[in-house]
């Protein structure tokens, strides 16, 4: 937003700072000046000022206004703060006020309205002070009457709106819309309201959408003559609700949506009620201020925090001010601050300094004894505070912490980096990546109840989403081969139980090269499998076994889910339980992301696999004596996984059978490599002792042994 620095000074005419200085000022204490631009002279050959551009964070509402931001300034410089000048003139007795009515069903959605009746107005254009400002701001003047609105919403920041009280039926009811019923707004705009739309309307149509924009009926044109002036309160919900669901983003509605100050109504109504009076006219009556008691005691009557002296210096430690035993954060300190930012405090206890704090109606952000200190800090400034670090704070580690850092630096060694994708996804990825285990069905995805966009409506299912995501932004930049990993936690259950588990993401694409076990075009699908078997041997298969890689209990099935190609994916199950899938993208997933290439992907359950011990580095002596390989070429059937020939090898506790390795596989019964339905293997066994070189006979023994065990299976040996 826009900010005049003149208009900051006629609120606190004692600043002795530059405007520089000032913005500087102000964005050390978390009102942040983005920018500075120098306005130059006007006619009469004064300064102008300077425009700051500033951001101010959502939760201060209270400082989305000239007004707040002088009382920034006013705390900074311990200086006064003008107050607003509401006073009218003498009001016309009348019989009977205007007629203003909040309907039982929007009790809790309008917290308060005011209406000021003005008679006899002139419509003309803007001079002075407001023709001035709007100028500088480079804001579009209508007439005195509707920028009399605009100039108190910049200026104090409550929202307000000026009706031609001519053109009303009757009296004033704020009420939930008839669904169905139509209205048209001043931006020339028609809708058709919902039953929970919350509206002002009249005693015969609607208004205006509350909160959000007035009426073209009633809005103020140059035959004017009689107008009413509104200020209200109003949910910020119900105001969110109504403006995202007609597509309407005004100044009304970014201020109410964030909350606004029950008790401004009056202040801004006799703010806009002076300004449009200063052209002739004046008031029918008085105020007409209608007040909900538990809006009230919600916002503006809310119940004072207790503030101690000694937690405010405990928690904020030392500053480089301090006196030996003596802190700078003194009592006079935070009573002159909070009392500046608005706040009544009350001494509650002499023998050590605590406060009884009242609230001040504008700042809904506060609502803790700890927000009160970090406002003493923020206003003292971040700067003044001495460099130390705090006491008595043990560093525990993360139960998980070393698990996933064993994983990161596995993959790392393995070539692929790590990326973070966003923790939401769309329906249509949700319908289609609910997990990898059967349950994930059942366990239902959570719906978001204000979601950014309609890509990003669900907390993410699975971290699949996210992975092709990044492959493809990959992809469009012309990055041919890329492999990724994510750990990150997927979401399952119900908005009320929402469960979080850990999960591990991969992402491989790309042209890779045959190798003497797999064709190229099948290579991506065993690299994966080979990576998460190289995780899986970080950690023991049980606590019972930490000598046994994990790897040992680690089976294989052709089940996969649905968003991976049939007969190009598998499952990892370790002990009989589903660990991961792995595979090439389905054919219908990769068309409908437009990805140019084949993609392939695994997610692994790190819930399960952290479960498990991490396994002991160990070292052993590295043998002084001759290995021997002996090579063994049998034919299986496809039914045989690697996973039970190398089980029944190993059963046969051969010490001196050191490394067993699948050399070559053959599945071509054209050229005669092996029949149809089976596969030709090609087994290399690595034998070699410590002790001493092994003998011809043991080697016969041994390899007989391995015939006969591979025999067993089913194997024929290949002549």
């Amino acid at each position: 937003m826009n900010i005049l620095s003149k208009w900051l000074r006629s609120y606190v005419p004692g600043i002795a700072v530059d405007d520089r200085q000032l913005a500087e000022d102000l964005t050390l204490r978390g009102i942040a000046v983005e920018g500075v631009h120098d306005l130059g002279n006007n006619a009469e050959g004064n300064a102008n000022g300077h425009l700051f551009e500033m951001d101010i964070t959502t939760n201060r509402v209270d400082a989305m206004n000239h007004y707040g931001i002088a009382r920034e300034a006013a705390t900074i410089y311990n200086l006064p703060l003008t107050p607003l000048d509401t006073t009218l003139p003498a009001a016309t007795p009348v019989a009977k006020l205007f007629s203003v009515e909040i309907a039982p069903e929007a009790q809790s959605l309008c917290g308060r309205f005011t209406a000021q009746v003005l008679r006899n107005i002139t419509i003309a254009p803007s001079s002075g002070q407001v023709a001035e400002f709007f100028a500088l701001l480079g804001i579009k003047q209508i007439s005195n009457a509707v920028d009399a609105t605009n100039f108190v919403l910049l200026g104090m920041g409550h929202p307000n709106h000026a009706y031609d009280l001519d053109k009303l039926d009757g009296g004033i009811i704020v009420r939930l819309a008839r669904k169905g019923e139509r209205v048209k707004l001043l931006d020339g705009s028609e809708h058709t309201l919902e039953a929970d739309d919350l509206v002002v309307a009249d005693h015969s149509r609607v208004q205006g959408l509350a909160g959000v924009m007035g009426g073209w009926d009633s809005m103020i044109t140059a035959e004017t003559k009689n107008i009413l002036v509104e200020a209200a309160w109003f949910d910020p919900a119900s105001v969110r609700r109504s403006a995202r669901r007609h597509g309407l983003h005004t100044d009304a509605s970014h201020r109410f949506e964030r909350g606004a100050d029950l008790n401004g109504c009056a202040t801004a109504n006799a703010l806009v009620a002076k300004l449009i009076l200063e052209s002739g006219g004046a008031p029918d009556g008085g105020l007409v201020d209608v007040v909900v008691p538990s809006v009230a005691a919600r916002t503006a009557l809310r119940p004072p925090i207790a503030l101690s002296l000694g937690q405010v210096q405990r928690h904020l430690g030392t500053t480089l001010e301090d006196k030996p035993g003596q802190s700078a954060l003194t009592a006079e300190i935070v009573r002159q601050y909070l009392t500046a930012l608005g706040c009544e405090l009350t001494q509650t206890n002499s023998a050590e300094p605590a406060f009884s704090v009242k609230l001040p109606s504008w700042r809904l952000d506060l609502e803790r004894e700890i927000d009160l200190v970090e406002e003493i800090a923020r206003v003292y400034g971040y700067n003044r505070f001495a460099n130390t670090l705090p006491t008595a704070l043990p560093v525990i580690a993360h139960p998980l912490a070393a698990g996933e850092a064993a994983v990161r630096m596995r993959l790392l060694a393995l070539g692929y980096s790590e990326a973070i994708s966003s923790s939401f996804a769309s329906e249509a990825d949700g319908a289609a990546f609910l997990g990898t285990d059967r349950q994930a069905t059942a366990r239902g995805v959570i719906q978001l109840e204000n979601p950014l966009s309609d890509e990003a409506r669900l907390l993410r299912p699975s971290l699949a989403p996210g992975m092709l995501t990044m492959l493809a932004y990959n992809l469009n930049r012309d990055v041919r081969e890329v492999r990724l990993f994510e750990q990150g936690s997927i979401f399952s259950g119900t908005a009320e139980r929402v469960a979080e588990s850990h999960n591990l993401s991969l992402g491989l694409t790309g042209d890779l090269p045959p190798t003497r076990l797999q064709r190229a075009k099948d290579a991506a699908v065993f690299e994966l499998k080979g990576v998460i078997e190289s995780l899986l041997s970080l950690f023991a298969a049980s606590l019972d076994e930490l000598s046994t890689s994990a790897t040992e209990r680690l089976t294989f099935s052709a089940d996969a889910p649905a968003w991976l190609e049939p007969g190009r994916s598998a499952t990892a199950l370790l002990n009989g339980a589903p660990i991961a899938c792995f595979g090439e993208l389905a054919a219908n997933q990769r068309e409908a992301r437009k990805l140019r290439q084949a993609v392939f992907l695994a997610e692994l359950d790190l819930e399960a696999l952290y479960r498990l011990p991490l396994r002991r580095a160990t070292a052993r002596e590295i043998s002084r004596f001759q290995a021997v390989e002996r090579d063994f070429s049998f034919t299986f059937a496809d039914a045989i996984q690697w996973s039970t020939i190398a089980g029944a090898i190993h059963a046969l506790a051969i010490p001196e059978l050191t490394r067993l390795a699948p050399v070559e596989i053959f599945r071509d019964a054209k050229a005669g490599s092996a029949p149809a339905g089976k596969y030709a293997l090609l087994l290399r066994c690595v034998f070699q002792s410590n002790q001493r070189t092994l003998r011809e006979d043991e080697l016969t023994e041994w390899s007989t042994r391995l015939i006969a065990t591979l025999s067993a299976l089913g194997g024929a040996i290949r002549t």
